[in-house]
């Protein structure tokens, strides 16, 4: 048995691609599935639309590669991270819907909270923010908001989860709880030096231990698949937070190596080695990934919305019909116009961190039009990873003369690709194989499993494809990234 399946859970999308032990893709399968916006700035999902696009995508693949799974070795899962989730330990039920991580509806308890001192808890411990990003006010919302929840949870019946749990609870058949460090540590539960739930978080916002899964390492035993769902049980080895599992996947294993993935948000991390940098700049550290219970730190920066405006072109203004359509809009933009767009449509992430933020465009003149709109939406991208980066530079020295690595659905664009190299002056690479989150995935598990190579050889196959270097003048630069720092000043101004 070499081959590995991995299952990649996204935000819009799941996916199912199975790979040999070459890690070439031998098949794969997606399915996209409702978004639900009950209120303004609230976002969710139906539970069982995670589960049952991850089963159908699963056979899907299996069905392409042939309907066997005699030569598959392990299961790897990799997923949307902080995306909360609440259900019955004996009927498998959920309580409530899925609370998304742009879910903004915990704001005002964050700014209490803050307001009584309690993010310097937070961010001691967990290396995050107080911010409604995270699942730990979700997961006190439904305990707080949904009848019969919090009586149900101190009384053992409840389990608590983010995607990777809910997907391993399903896929055992309700008889393994548990989660990877990396998910972990975007619950604003988690102590990530200490490596376990932290009491104190959890006694503030009224969380009972007992909802919480047992913490593993990304490449681990987390059981085996019902034998009735692929023919025959399967062990689960390997979890990882989509954002760490194309950190895996990019090879990033050097302290000062960085990747940029751009999904539906965009999310930036830079490996700082064995030591967890504290951030100056409202970064967040994270745990990059966790082998043999070694953790292995990130500094992190989370923008929103990234793929996501593409989406929006097509869906809310309807300007654009297919996704591939924005880059030669883009390119027949009128050069003259300096339409700068700041895609706030879920409050500005990182390192501005002000939930209360909308979208806001600037420098409309009536000659603008969809060309302009397309423009602006993709350079929307490349300003917010300066952002981050500039800020990551100003934490940690080692990032000066590092390439970007880059990855996701936006990187496929050469347009945007050259624009991000241009606006933060360095080299941005993106590899041979763009399924990098997936990768990384079916790597921990077929590592743990003993089909594919160690973390060297893995790291040796890593090819590019294309590599962008800036070639934009300095003026330029500085003048159109100028603008988009005064933008962002405008529209925090109005979120008052």
């Amino acid at each position: 048995m070499t081959h590995i399946l991995a299952i990649d859970q996204g935000t819009t999308s799941t996916r199912a691609i199975l790979f040999d032990e070459t890690l070439t893709v031998i098949a794969s399968a997606q399915e996209e599935f409702d978004q639900h916006y009950p209120r303004s700035g609230w976002v969710e999902h139906d539970p069982s639309d995670l589960w049952s696009t991850t089963a159908a995508t699963c056979r899907a693949a299996i069905e392409k590669a042939g309907g066997t799974t005699d030569d598959i070795a392990a299961i790897g899962i990799t997923n949307q991270r902080e995306t909360t989730l609440v259900w019955d330990r004996t009927t498998g039920k959920p309580v409530f819907n899925a609370i998304v991580w742009q879910d903004r509806r915990t704001s005002e308890v964050c700014k209490t909270l803050k307001a009584e001192g309690f993010e310097e808890v937070v961010t001691d411990r967990t290396g995050l923010l107080l911010d409604p990003y995270f699942s730990g006010t979700k997961l006190a919302w439904i305990l707080d908001n949904v009848d019969g929840v919090r009586a149900r949870a101190e009384a053992g019946e409840l389990a608590f989860g983010t995607v990777d749990t809910w997907l391993v609870w399903n896929l055992t058949g309700g008889k393994v709880h548990v989660t990877d460090a990396t998910n972990a540590a975007r619950t604003m539960l988690y102590d990530i030096r200490k490596g376990r739930w932290s009491q104190t978080i959890c006694d503030k916002l009224g969380i009972p231990m007992s909802l919480l899964p047992e913490v593993k390492d990304c490449a681990a035993d987390f059981g085996e698949t019902r034998p009735d769902l692929f023919g025959r049980a399967i062990p689960i080895c390997g979890i990882a937070g989509d954002q760490q599992a194309a950190t895996v996947g990019q090879a990033c294993f050097k302290p000062g190596m960085m990747k940029s993935t751009y999904g539906t948000g965009c999310f930036a991390l830079l490996n700082t080695g064995d030591t967890p940098v504290t951030s100056t700049n409202r970064l967040l550290t994270t745990i990059a990934y966790q082998l043999d219970g070694k953790p292995t730190y990130a500094l992190e920066g989370s923008i929103f919305i990234a793929g996501a405006v593409v989406q929006w072109l097509r869906d809310g203004l309807k300007i654009i019909r297919e996704a591939k359509e924005t880059q030669p809009l883009a390119e027949k933009a009128d050069a003259m116009q300096e339409v700068v767009l700041v895609p706030a449509f879920t409050g500005l992430g990182a390192p501005y961190w002000n939930a209360e933020c909308r979208g806001a465009i600037f420098g409309l003149t009536r000659n603008s039009g969809p060309e302009e709109f397309a423009r602006a939406a993709l350079e929307s991208v490349g300003y917010q990873t300066r952002d981050l980066l500039d800020a990551m530079k100003a934490d940690w020295s080692g990032t000066s003369e590092t390439a970007l690595r880059v990855d996701g659905g936006m990187s496929a664009s050469d347009w945007t690709m050259q624009f991000l190299s241009d606006i933060i002056d360095a080299p941005v690479e993106r590899p041979k194989v763009l399924e990098t989150t997936a990768m990384g995935a079916a790597w921990l598990a077929g590592y743990k499993a003993g089909v594919l190579p160690d973390m060297e050889a893995f790291a040796a196959q890593w090819e590019v494809d294309g590599r962008f270097e800036p070639d934009m003048a300095a003026e330029v630069r500085d003048r159109k990234y100028g603008g988009w720092k005064r933008a962002i000043e405008a529209t925090i101004g109005f979120a008052g």
